[in-house]
């Protein structure tokens, strides 16, 4: 076993049949952990999550976004036995340790390329312990380390008025700075609100976006984004709300629903907040919390986030 971190990794294993995957990040939350990895190729990822998701107890869900794909896994360990094509690659144990995360990879021939090489070159990989280097007809075995971070969700509403401006791309744009300033910017989502509310500027939509941060800079990026909301919103209403981990709870699922099929009060939303202990901030006013809060029960679930209730 060689214990190698990315530079070295690159310099020692300098082929053409290794493309290098572009950036791997890795969330806790108590015993689950959520992989995010960026795939060298743009569809080819879907080939690993499908043989990740039939072949790794471990694993709870899988899903590629473009060349992202993401594992939601359970702590733990599953020996896999490989077999060509039917049984080809996964995951056969999650650990966490201090500060990292391990996650040990296995492939056939080019998945195990992928498994220790390809993965192993990615941003936010600290360093792989490679058991075996895989290709041809081999098997091929990493584990890969990580930085352990965590997720925090922000739903935002209400920073445009009926004369200008776009809360999705408000929020967009914000996430953006946010990156170039060393925070994880991972998704966006559109969530589509009760589309006969009185109050709704134009298309009665808000925003979820997800990040992933170290732990103790969770309040630098709330306080970051409030002064930044602050500063681009052009309306009183604004608000935001932050959920925090990788589960999302069944009342605010519930309450997401509400909101897309009825009317719903500050009120309402406030007292769900409160009860699932979710945090609610006023940026220019109150009314932007009951989108803000509605959009964090289904940022995991696009389908039913983009749907229409007449």
């Amino acid at each position: 076993m060689e214990i190698l971190r990315p530079e070295e990794l690159k310099k020692k294993y300098d082929d053409p049949w290794i493309a290098p995957y572009e950036k791997i990040i890795t969330m806790v939350d108590g015993d689950l952990v959520e992989i995010v990895e960026y795939h060298p190729c743009i569809s080819g990822s879907h080939w690993i999550v499908h043989q990740y998701k039939n072949n790794s107890k471990l694993i709870e869900s899988a899903y590629r976004d473009g060349n992202k794909q993401v594992f939601l896994v359970n702590v733990g360990k599953d020996d896999i036995g490989f077999k060509a094509s039917v049984c080809a690659a996964g995951i056969e144990e999650i650990a966490i340790e201090g500060d990292e995360v391990r996650v040990t990879h296995g492939g056939l021939a080019g998945a195990g390329v992928g498994a220790g090489l390809c993965r192993g070159m990615a941003e936010g990989v600290k360093y792989i312990e490679l058991i075996d280097v895989g290709g041809g007809s081999k098997l091929g075995k990493a584990v890969v380390v990580t930085e352990k971070m965590e997720k925090v969700v922000v739903g935002i509403d209400d920073t445009d008025t009926k004369e200008e401006g776009a809360t999705w791309t408000t929020a967009h744009n914000l996430a953006s700075e946010l990156q170039n300033e060393g925070f994880q910017y991972l998704d966006h989502v559109i969530v589509q609100l009760y589309p006969h509310n009185p109050n709704k500027t134009q298309n009665c939509v808000s925003i979820a976006l997800t990040f992933a941060v170290k732990s103790e800079d969770k309040e630098k990026l709330i306080n970051r984004l409030v002064e930044l909301l602050k500063r681009d919103t052009l309306s009183d209403k604004t608000a935001i709300a932050i959920l925090e981990g990788l589960k999302i709870p069944k009342e605010l699922r519930k309450y997401s629903m509400n909101a897309k099929t009825r009317m719903v009060s500050v009120e309402e939303a406030e007292s769900v907040a409160e009860k699932l202990k979710i945090k609610l901030l006023d940026v220019t006013g109150d009314q932007g919390k009951i989108g803000a809060l509605a959009s964090l029960g289904l940022y995991n679930d696009l389908e039913e986030a983009v749907k229409v209730y007449y």
